[in-house]
């Protein structure tokens, strides 16, 4: 019985699942849900995810939730190639990057992207900016590490990279909007902003299977 993975276009969070599926090669039947119908609040999806979140990982009668949980249970499962680590070292520092990640960068991140994408709360300034000036200071620290390697933890695509690569997709898809500019987030360009990054993003979009996971309503 194939995997089912029940996503929503644009959640980084389902990102990382579908990210990692492709980098195993695993076989999987997409479940599309429609944030605009509320999809993720039936009663059915809630019986798989009470949260009523994306994504979701059903394999037979198991069926789990929160995206990192679904990248361990992949990597138990389908352990080559190891996204968690081949030593005891390399698993510290890609859950160390994993912890950054969500210590630092998620909440400012929805404090950007959330009132740039809906319209919503733009007029807080300081607030924008204040979480605009995190983010650049994380982003320095990634440029800084991804500068002396072509991944962030080992000599291949790790977890670290798919954690936090769905996240940068977002916010530089946040940037990139008209009513982004105001707000000088100092994002864009990112090949001179931070160029490590940007050669990094570029190798990760090359990753076979990439193409299926990208939000398809950023297409249109």
């Amino acid at each position: 019985m194939a995997l089912e993975l029940y996503w929503g276009s644009g959640s980084p969070f389902a990102w990382r699942a579908m990210l990692t599926l492709e980098v195993k090669r695993v076989q999987y039947e997409s479940k599309l849900l429609e944030f605009s119908k509320e999809d993720h609040k039936s009663p059915g999806y809630l019986k798989l995810n009470p949260r009523g979140k994306v994504p979701t990982l059903k394999d037979g009668d198991f069926a789990l939730y929160e995206s990192v949980a679904i990248m361990a249970y992949l990597d138990r499962k389908y352990p080559d190639p190891p996204i968690f680590g081949r030593t005891p070292q390399e698993t510290g520092l890609i859950w160390r990057a994993i912890s950054e990640a969500e210590s630092y960068l998620v909440g400012p991140g929805s404090k950007v992207a959330m009132p740039i994408f809906f319209g919503k709360g733009l007029e807080k300034s300081d607030e924008i900016q204040a979480a605009a000036a995190t983010i650049r200071e994380e982003l320095r620290r990634v440029d800084t590490a991804l500068s002396h390697s072509d991944w962030l933890v080992g000599s291949q695509i790790s977890a670290a990279d798919i954690a936090l690569f769905p996240l940068i997709q977002l916010l530089l898809r946040a940037a990139s909007k008209d009513t982004a500019q105001p707000l000088k987030l100092g994002l864009l360009p990112l090949h001179q902003s931070y160029a490590a990054i940007a050669a990094w993003v570029k190798r990760v979009e090359a990753i076979p299977g990439y193409e299926k996971t990208y939000p398809p309503h950023w297409r249109e």
